[in-house]
C-alpha cells in the first residue's frame, strides 16, 4: 500500500474523499494500447448526425468499444487535410469520463464535445449556441479527478478557439456556466432557482466530468451546446428540441473546425 493510500482519511461523506494519487488500480495508460487514430476528436451526442456523416462522407471505422450495454464505434474523417475521430459516448458523467479516458489512451489529444442542454433561461431559444466556460459540479465523477470545489472551469484557450470559430461564421452564442447533474428527474423547482441565482444558464449531465478528466490528464477540451428543452420556467417545455436535425449537423461541423484549430 502506498504512503498516500495510508494517509487518505475518511471524511463525513465519501464524495469528499479525494485521492491525489496519480495511478489507479485500473490505470488506462497500462490497460489500453495505442492505435492508429487521429489526434483530434469530436465527442458528439447526436446519433442521427453521426449516422448521416458516416454515410455521406464514407467515414472510416477505426475502433469499436465493446461494453456490457452494447458497441460504440469510433469513426474517422478527413477535414481540410486533418484526420478527425468522432463517436457517441452515451449519456451521463461516468460514461463520459470513461470513454474520454479510453480515447486518450488510444492516442487522441485534442477534444471538442458537442451536444444539447436544457435551458434555465427561457430567452435562450431552441437551437441557440451555448459555450459553457464553467460547470457547477452537481455530479459525482469529477470528485474522483479533482479536489472538491463548487465549480470547474473549461480550458480558457479552447473556449477562445470556439468563440473564434463561431465569430468567423457569424454564429450568435451565449457563454456562461452550466449545471452538471446526475439527477435527471430531480431537477426540482428549488434547485433550479438556486442554480439560476448562482448564474447557471443551462443544465446537462457531463460537462463537469469532461472538464475534470481533461484537466487531470492534461489535454485541451471544450464544449459546444445548443439550447434544448426549457427547464427554467414554471412548467417544463420540451420545445420539440429533438427535431432540430439541421442545427445539430451544423454544430457538429463547427465542433470539427474548432477541434482542428486547437494548438
Amino acid at each position: 500500500m502506498s504512503e498516500k493510500a495510508i494517509l487518505l482519511q475518511r471524511k463525513e461523506y465519501p464524495i469528499l474523499e479525494y485521492d491525489s494519487t496519480r495511478e489507479a488500480v485500473i490505470e488506462p495508460s497500462k490497460l489500453i494500447e495505442k492505435i492508429d487514430i487521429a489526434e483530434h476528436c469530436v465527442i458528439c451526442y447526436f446519433e442521427d448526425v453521426i449516422t448521416n456523416i458516416v454515410q455521406a462522407h464514407n467515414a472510416k471505422l477505426v475502433h469499436v468499444f465493446k461494453t456490457a450495454i452494447g458497441e460504440h464505434p469510433i469513426y474517422e474523417i478527413e477535414y481540410h487535410g486533418k484526420r478527425v475521430a468522432f463517436f457517441h459516448p452515451f449519456i451521463g458523467a461516468p460514461l463520459a469520463a470513461g470513454f474520454l479516458e479510453e480515447v486518450i489512451g488510444f492516442g487522441c489529444k485534442k477534444f471538442i464535445v458537442c451536444g444539447g442542454a436544457g435551458v434555465l433561461d427561457s430567452e435562450i431559444a431552441v437551437g441557440h449556441v451555448v459555450i459553457p466556460d464553467r460547470a457547477l459540479r452537481d455530479e459525482g465523477t469529477s470528485y474522483h479527478y479533482l479536489p472538491p470545489a463548487r465549480t470547474i472551469s473549461a480550458s480558457p484557450e479552447v473556449v477562445e478557439v470556439i468563440e473564434s470559430v463561431l465569430d468567423r461564421h457569424n454564429v450568435s452564442y451565449v457563454k456562461g456556466m452550466t449545471w452538471t447533474t446526475d439527477g435527471f428527474y430531480r431537477e426540482t423547482p428549488g434547485k433550479v432557482r438556486l442554480r439560476k441565482e448562482e448564474g447557471c444558464i443551462v443544465v446537462e449531465m457531463e460537462a463537469a466530468a469532461y472538464f475534470a478528466v481533461a484537466e487531470f490528464r492534461g489535454v485541451p477540451l471544450g464544449q459546444i451546446l445548443y439550447g434544448g428543452d426549457d427547464v427554467g420556467s414554471e412548467e417544463w417545455d420540451s420545445r420539440d428540441w429533438y427535431s432540430k436535425t439541421s442545427v445539430r449537423e451544423k454544430l457538429f461541423w463547427l465542433a470539427v473546425e474548432a477541434c482542428t484549430s486547437i494548438k
